[in-house]
């Protein structure tokens, strides 16, 4: 449901950022009718959506924003009774996008932040950075200089994942482009969330995405010089709807847990960190290639 959610949202925030818009949680209650506090927990994954009506409203000015199909009620209801949504106040405090958006914010209370990245999509990472973001605005923090490297697949590569069970099902190619609007999608929307802070704040921003030719099995995040978190992608077989289609798909699964490596004179994770900054950057300067978002 939470995953769902915030895929329908950065595709909203992605469309109106082309027009020169922007989605605020002010605006979002303000349209529906749900409060902020309730749209705000939703986003920082503290709670999931309990009451339908409000969900559909929401899911329903989304829908509209992101150019989307009108949303097929029944399935968001399921979406809600399904045991991932009954058990989500159970999930670790160790998730990933949890994980990440504690030290991302950690991180933003510096002076210069480096955040290097390698995933499927941007999903965690764009959902993630929401939260320092907030607290820029808010005065909470104030970075002088924020340096974020992203690397992402290529739009040209047949994926192993995600793709078409069957794959004489996905003939058109349904599964990889709706991938690669996510990916897209995910991109502009943390660009401009982020490039928005040098015209409100005079923060230095530099931020830049590369393709590689592989779906990576693992996502890795770079915090500063310090800090690495690293997950594996577990794959499962799912229902998705492209196009008022239902396809069966190997995609990752929910999100998994991330191991936390921190550097320091006295860490047995330092070497881990180390050479994970290296194999990063030499991907980077090496086979990595200019990333198309048309």
């Amino acid at each position: 449901m939470v995953v769902e959610l915030s895929k329908l949202w950065e595709l909203a925030q992605a469309e109106l950022a082309d027009s020169g818009g922007r989605l605020t949680l002010t605006r979002v209650s303000r349209e529906s009718g749900v409060p902020v506090a309730t749209l705000s927990d939703w986003r920082r994954g503290n709670h999931v959506p309990r009451e339908a009506d409000e969900l559909l409203k929401v899911v329903r000015l989304l829908c509209g924003w992101a150019k989307q199909d009108p949303p097929v009620e029944r399935r968001w209801r399921q979406l809600m009774e399904s045991p991932t949504v009954a058990n989500a106040p159970q999930v670790p405090a160790t998730s990933s996008v949890v994980a990440l958006r504690d030290h991302l914010r950690s991180a933003f209370a510096a002076p210069e932040v480096w955040i290097d990245a390698i995933c499927l999509n941007g999903q965690s990472l764009a959902v993630a950075m929401g939260d320092p973001i907030h607290a820029v605005h808010a005065g909470e923090v104030r970075p002088e200089k924020i340096s974020v490297r992203v690397l992402l697949p290529s739009r040209d590569i047949d994926l192993a994942f995600p793709r078409a069970a069957e794959p004489n099902n996905d003939e058109d190619g349904h599964v990889h482009q709706a991938w690669l609007i996510e990916r897209n999608a995910h991109a502009r929307s943390m660009s401009a969330s982020l490039r928005s802070l040098r015209a409100t704040h005079g923060i230095d921003v530099q931020i830049a995405y590369r393709a590689v030719p592989f779906a990576p099995m693992a996502k890795l995040y770079l915090i500063n010089d310090n800090t690495a978190l690293f997950s594996y992608y577990t794959m499962v077989q799912r229902e998705i709807e492209i196009d008022q289609r239902i396809l069966e798909v190997y995609d990752a699964g929910p999100l998994g847990l991330v191991r936390v490596f921190g550097a320091g004179e006295i860490s047995p994770d330092t070497s881990f960190v180390e050479q994970s900054h290296l194999w990063f950057s030499a991907m980077w300067e090496t086979i990595s290639t200019e990333m198309s978002f048309t």
